[in-house]
């Protein structure tokens, strides 16, 4: 059985806060937005089309990449705060470069 502290390596980690689907959607919405407030919207379509993208491949049968067992709703949180950072960064880098 897993213990308390399990679940939260795992959203801590590549399941949550640093999935790669999550953070790529992020990074690529945040360097594309054109004002600040748009980089709520690019973390939460990260954390969405990231779980969105997790669930069409659980279907598919193929083993899971990032094995966990925390669920989508506990994950969501944790995924749209790492697609936000990342979506502010890169909307810093990009702002920055513009100039």
């Amino acid at each position: 059985m897993l213990t308390l502290s399990d679940t939260w390596l795992d959203l801590f980690g590549l399941a949550g806060f640093l999935n790669p689907l999550a953070l790529i959607i992020g990074a690529g919405m945040g360097w594309r937005a054109d004002q600040v407030s748009k980089i709520a919207i690019a973390g939460f379509a990260g954390a969405i089309l990231s779980l969105f993208i997790e669930t069409a491949w659980n279907f598919t049968g193929l083993p899971t990449p990032i094995p966990h067992d925390a669920g989508a709703l506990a994950m969501l949180p944790f995924r749209f705060v790492g697609a936000a950072v990342v979506a502010g960064i890169a909307y810093f880098i990009a702002s920055r470069r513009k100039c």
